[in-house]
Parts: structure tokens; C-alpha cells; sequence
């Protein structure tokens, strides 16, 4: 190993720090498997009983503000429980009811339709269509017909010959006998059995259903009291809160899907009256539980309508008709009254809402099909309310697994400087270009630099994360500096459950106000009248070219000065020019800054009468919060993010000698938050 002389004697250079990798352990994996095989195989051996339970538990949370609605009218809950199950199953019997009509008058019907789609399948045979797969069938016989000939004619000899030996070698056959069958007439029971038998089984799983839909909202609060307790009751006001909102958030979900999905059956079985296919009051409400299969459920209701218009109508326009009002109804419904009723998504991500009706499918077949969306979006809200369950929430969820600034750190990482772009393109929708940089781009960049302190870096990584955040400041070059126009924004009646809405902003501080271009001096406006003075650490050159892309958007005549020029060996040679002020960026601190204040020594010297600001971005750091070492450091001021940093420069050039942060409002210069532990 080489060593360093010092004089004194040798000096053997420190290794830098590793970081072992994390052993993935092997035993929780495999009981995590187990249990999951085991819930899996519940699921599906107990769906006859899960099936009416699930059922019923989605029905509560749509008649739960029947319920309150009903006992704020000073209506006893026994009485409010059963009028509001009473009225759904009156409800769900008259709908079946009409179906069972409309059925059995559309099978009437069927020998006439049929025989309209005979005649339209001769049509196309007759026309073109038909000329044409003959004109192709005749081809293909003509290719076949000279080796089928031989073949034919061989096998008519081989049969002929297999015929003679047969009838000479068999017996004469005997005569048939004359059988009647006379069928026994049913009794009473057995025509019971027979009428009744198909539809038992629906009537047994409605019964259950009301049933345990009764017990649920009878014992509403009991069954939020046990899940509490399941949850974790050690914090009760923050459980409390968690589940009521959950149940709040999930009533209203359902009932807004349930009320959109009744109006899009109703538009479409009008829409289907007005064209006169039959039986529109059955699409209609085909349509409606149709669409509460996510994606393709609402096209797949429109495959009956079009082949019954095509049975119906001679021609074709009124199948045409019948395509146009789905494919102009949906997109309407999906696209425009959706996102406005509860919000772009249900907060399901769309892979998991095709694994999860493919998974429920499987378990439970149609029923499954209709149910895969709400339990998953129940999933989903009860993974973002129970820390337990909070993995359900990061599988289903279409929230973002990282946060804005591990993401943002993630994709320097990757050196990704494109996939950078479009994130910081998704921020800044929502806030302004000095906000993104303050509470996104700095912070990742303090987790850069607490990484390279422990040595995890590689010097290839530090130059990829240099270079990507040097290609996203410039790329962001001509971004203007102004919160986004919220009535761009769409708004929602209200939030559903993991709605677009629910999650926090990624920018906490809201726009800087920039200075009157009249009020600002001009020996500020000159080149060089604010010195952007780089500290030593990688990253401070990035941070200090955020800081020079911000001060010109406002009128300031800037320099960068890396850390390089000022050094102890070069500092006679600088030159500062038109100094006005001297800010000091540095992100990489750790214990007493002596760097930094040596540093601020040196700027003092060759420039004595103009104010120096230090620019201190480590959040973690517990210099900051000393007053004793920040006067060690001997700048004229202190700050802590870019926004304090153009209010202070804005300050000395209008000669107000600088805000005081004592008496800044917390609301202009909110608390940061601690940054997450980087992996």
C-alpha cells in the first residue's frame, strides 16, 4: 500500500467506506408464500360463502348514507336499517323483474329475427362479398381437385370391395321390434323441483346477502371498533380518523360509480328506444352492470344491442346507429363526467386493475369479474389508512412508490436525464420553477451528497449525476418562474377513493416575487454583480448554477466562481469585478465547517465592503441550527434554500439590509421535512 511522507513520519491513506449489500432473508419469503398460497386456496374453496359476503360489505358502503340520511331525521336505527335494505332488495327484485320480461319477449322473437339474418346472410352471399369468397373457394378447389380425383377413385374401389365381402359374410339381420315409450307425469314435488331448481341458488345467495347486509349495518360501529382494534389501537384518534375517512372515502366512490353507471344504462337504453332495437330497458341495464367491469366492460355491452340490430333491421343503418351511440356515450361518460364525478382513476393503477379481474375471474368467475374493481380499490384504501396493509397500497395503488425527490434522485441515478425532464415537466404543472428546485432538486441533491460522503458513490457515478443535473438546469432554461393558472386545473365535484387529488404537492413554498425591472439598480443588473462562489463539494457547482438560473430570471447581473479560482494557492490571482454581493454555496458539510470558513476569510480579504451571504442547503446538518458555529463561519448572513436566498439579495439591492428570518411568517418560509434515509 502506498504511503504519504509527511515529515514527521508516514501516513497510510484511509480506506474509503463500504457499504455492504442487504442479505435478502429467506425465511420470512417462504412463510409470506405459504400464507398468500393459503388465502389464496380460502378464497377459492369458501367462494360460495365469500361471494355473498363481499356482496354485501359493497352494498353497505352505498346504503351507509341512506342509513345517515335516514337517522338524522330522528329515525331509530333499527327502523333506518330496514327501510334502506327493504328498498334495495325492491329495487334489485323490480330490476330482475323487468329482465325476466324482457327475456322472455325477446325469445318470442327469435324465429323472425333469425330468419332476417338468413336473408341478410344470402345478401352478402349474393352480392359482392359472396362472388368474391367463391371466386376464392373455386380457386381452391381447382388446386385440390387433380390429386383428390385419384385418391377418390381408390378409396370408392376399397370400399366397394370391403361391401361385397361383408355381405356375403353376414347373417341376415333380424327385424326391429315396435317400442313405445310412455313418459310418467311429474308430481307436485317433482314439477316444484323442476320449476324452482334453477333459481334457488340465486335466491340462497340474494338471501344471504341481505342478511349479512342487515347484521353489517346493524352493527356498523361494533365491526369499525374490532377492525381498529385488528389495525392497532395503540394510536385510537389517528386509527379513528383513518377508518372513517376510509369508510367516508369508499361510500362515496361506490355511490358516485352506482349513480354514473344508472345514468349511462339509462342514456344508452333511450338512446336504443329512440333507434328501435327491442327490449331496450334490458340493454339498458345490461349496459349499467356491464360497465362496472373496468376498461372493456361498457364495449363489451354493446355486442348484444349491434347483433340484435343486425337481426332486426333489413338494412344496416340501424346497426350503424347502434355502434355510434356506444362509441359517442362512452368516451363521453369516461372522459369528461368521470374525472368530474370522482376523479381521473379509481387510484388503482391500470396493471393492477387487469391483474386483479384476471385474479378475481379466476377465484370467482363472472361474479369475480364484476367485483375485481371495488375490492381492489377496498384494498387499496385500507393499505393507505393501516400501516400493516400499506404494501396493498404500494402494489395497486397508482400513486408514485418514491417520492419526488427519490425519484428525482433515483433517475440521476440511472443517468436519465429524458425521464428527468418529463418529471420535472409533471411538477411544475402544479407549482412554480423556483419551488421545484428548492423542495425536489436540492433535497435530491442533499441525498447525492450524503451518499458521496459515505463513500457509496463511484467517481463515474458523481460525473453521470453532474452531468444530468447540469443537462435538466438546462433544459429548464426558459421555464418561467410562475405557479401554474389553477383554473387550468380540472376540479372535482368531489375526491374518490385514491383519487388523482389525494396525494400532497411536491412543492411546499409558494411563488417569489420578482422585482420592479425600474426598482432594481442598475450596478446589480451589471455582469458579475452577484458572485455565485461554489464550495468544494461535487455537487455545489450544480446547486450554484440553480441558484445563477434563478437571480438572471430576475434582473441580476451574475458570475459562477468555482471553488477552484478562490482556492488558498489561486485567491491572489481573482479577480471579483463589480461585486455587489458574494454568495457562498455548499452543500456538502459535515461537523465544523472549517472549510467554509476559511473560505469566507479569503472572500473577505480581497473584498471587504460587500456583504457575503453563505447558501447552506444540508438539511440534517446540526451546524445549522447552531448560532454560535454559523458565526464561526463569518458571513454577513445565512440561508437554508433558494427562496431565501433571492429574498436576501432582493433585500440589499433595494439597501434594506437583508429580511430577518426571526420575523418571517411561517406560511412564506415553511418547516423543511426530514429527508428519507437513502437505501
Amino acid at each position: 500500500m502506498k504511503r504519504i511522507s509527511t515529515g514527521e513520519g508516514f501516513i497510510v491513506p484511509p480506506r474509503p467506506a463500504r457499504v455492504s449489500a442487504a442479505e435478502t432473508p429467506k425465511g420470512p419469503l417462504a412463510s409470506s408464500l405459504v400464507v398468500f398460497a393459503i388465502i389464496v386456496a380460502g378464497l377459492f374453496f369458501a367462494r360460495e360463502v365469500l361471494i355473498p359476503i363481499a356482496i354485501a360489505v359493497l352494498l353497505s358502503f352505498v346504503l351507509g348514507p341512506l342509513v345517515n340520511f335516514l337517522r338524522r331525521l330522528k329515525l331509530g336505527r333499527a327502523f333506518a336499517v330496514l327501510v334502506s335494505v327493504l328498498l334495495a332488495a325492491g329495487i334489485i327484485a323490480a330490476v330482475t323483474t323487468v329482465i325476466g320480461v324482457q327475456v322472455a319477449e325477446l325469445a318470442q322473437d327469435v324465429p323472425r329475427y333469425q330468419r332476417t339474418v338468413e336473408r341478410k346472410i344470402e345478401g352478402l352471399r349474393a352480392g359482392t362479398l359472396g362472388q368474391t369468397m367463391d371466386y376464392i373457394a373455386n380457386i381452391n378447389r381447382a388446386i385440390h381437385q387433380s390429386g383428390e380425383e385419384s385418391k377418390e377413385s381408390a378409396e370408392k374401389a376399397k370400399q366397394q370391395a370391403a361391401r361385397d365381402s361383408n355381405r356375403k359374410a353376414e347373417p341376415e339381420p333380424p327385424k326391429p321390434l315396435l317400442v313405445q315409450v310412455e313418459e310418467r307425469r311429474p308430481g307436485p314435488l317433482e314439477l316444484a323441483t323442476t320449476v324452482l331448481a334453477p333459481v334457488a341458488q340465486p335466491l340462497a345467495t340474494a338471501g344471504i346477502v341481505f342478511v349479512v347486509l342487515l347484521f353489517i349495518l346493524m352493527q356498523r360501529e361494533d365491526l369499525r371498533d374490532r377492525l381498529i382494534r385488528l389495525a392497532g389501537s395503540s394510536d385510537l384518534h389517528r386509527t379513528t380518523v383513518a377508518m372513517d375517512d376510509a369508510a367516508r372515502r369508499l361510500s362515496r366512490y361506490f355511490l358516485g360509480q352506482l349513480a354514473l353507471n344508472s345514468a349511462f344504462g339509462v342514456v344508452i337504453g333511450v338512446g336504443l328506444w329512440i333507434i328501435g332495437v327491442p327490449s331496450p330497458v334490458l340493454w339498458g341495464i345490461f349496459a349499467l352492470v356491464m360497465r362496472f367491469v373496468p376498461y372493456i366492460g361498457a364495449f363489451l355491452s354493446a355486442v348484444l344491442p349491434i347483433a340484435l340490430a343486425a337481426a332486426v333491421d333489413p338494412g344496416w343503418s340501424m346497426v350503424l346507429s347502434t355502434f355510434l351511440l356506444f362509441a359517442l356515450v362512452e368516451p363521453i361518460v369516461g372522459q369528461i363526467i368521470e374525472p368530474l364525478v370522482y376523479g381521473h382513476s379509481t387510484g388503482v393503477s391500470p396493471f393492477s386493475v387487469l391483474v386483479s379481474a384476471l385474479f378475481w375471474t379466476w377465484l370467482w368467475g363472472p361474479v369475480g369479474l364484476l367485483l375485481s374493481t371495488p375490492l381492489t380499490v377496498c384494498l387499496v384504501v385500507l393499505g393507505r389508512h393501516v400501516d400493516r396493509l400499506e404494501f396493498l397500497d404500494v402494489l395497486f395503488s397508482n400513486r408514485p412508490a418514491l417520492t419526488p425527490i427519490e425519484n428525482f434522485y433515483q433517475r440521476m441515478l440511472a443517468d436519465d436525464p429524458e425521464e428527468a425532464q418529463e418529471h420535472a415537466d409533471l411538477i411544475l404543472r402544479e407549482c412554480s420553477l423556483s419551488a421545484y428546485y428548492d423542495d425536489v432538486v436540492l433535497k435530491g441533491l442533499e441525498l447525492a451528497s450524503r451518499d458521496a460522503a459515505r463513500g457509496v458513490l463511484t467517481p463515474s457515478q458523481k460525473d453521470e449525476i453532474r452531468a444530468s443535473i447540469t443537462a435538466l438546469v438546462e433544459d429548464l432554461e426558459d421555464r418561467e418562474d410562475a405557479v401554474p393558472d389553477p383554473a387550468s386545473k380540472p376540479t372535482r365535484l368531489f375526491d374518490g377513493a385514491g383519487a388523482a387529488g389525494d396525494g400532497e404537492s411536491a412543492c411546499k413554498n409558494g411563488p417569489i416575487a420578482d422585482p420592479d425591472p425600474d426598482e432594481l439598480p442598475a450596478a446589480w443588473q451589471a455582469d458579475g454583480a452577484v458572485l455565485l462562489v461554489s464550495g468544494r463539494g461535487f455537487l455545489d457547482g450544480a446547486a450554484t448554477a440553480i441558484a445563477d438560473q434563478l437571480l438572471r430570471k430576475r434582473g441580476f447581473g451574475t458570475r459562477q466562481v468555482p471553488f477552484a479560482e478562490v482556492a488558498r494557492v489561486r485567491i491572489a490571482e481573482w479577480q471579483p469585478g463589480p461585486a455587489q454581493a458574494v454568495c457562498v454555496i455548499s452543500l456538502a458539510l459535515s461537523g465544523e465547517p472549517t472549510h467554509l470558513r476559511r473560505l469566507v476569510s479569503r472572500l473577505r480579504q480581497k473584498i471587504d465592503t460587500v456583504p457575503i451571504v453563505a447558501g447552506l442547503w444540508r438539511l440534517d446538518e446540526p451546524m445549522l441550527a447552531d448560532d454560535a458555529v454559523l458565526a464561526k463561519i463569518g458571513a454577513d448572513d445565512h440561508v437554508t434554500s433558494l427562496r431565501d436566498l433571492i429574498e436576501t439579495i432582493l433585500a440589499l439591492a433595494r439597501n434594506e439590509g437583508g429580511p430577518d428570518r426571526s420575523e418571517r411568517s411561517d406560511a412564506a418560509t415553511p418547516p423543511r421535512q426530514a429527508l428519507p434515509e437513502p437505501a
